[in-house]
């Protein structure tokens, strides 16, 4: 069961809970950016995937 909780994905593919530890991690891992870097862009742009992708120059 452990392995599968590594291969979580976010529920909602569109929007980034950053209430959510293990989604910070996520999104944080795949853009390759700090916590702290994912967490500060999503409260200036809006928690929109696309939109903190966009101001990371990252695909979303």
């Amino acid at each position: 069961m452990i392995g599968n909780l590594s291969k979580r994905h976010p529920q909602d593919s569109a929007r980034i809970d950053i209430h959510e530890d293990w989604e910070v991690r996520y999104w944080s891992d795949r853009w390759q950016v700090s916590r702290r870097q994912l967490i500060d862009t999503a409260k200036r742009v809006g928690f929109q995937v696309s939109e903190v992708a966009k101001a990371l120059g990252k695909s979303a």
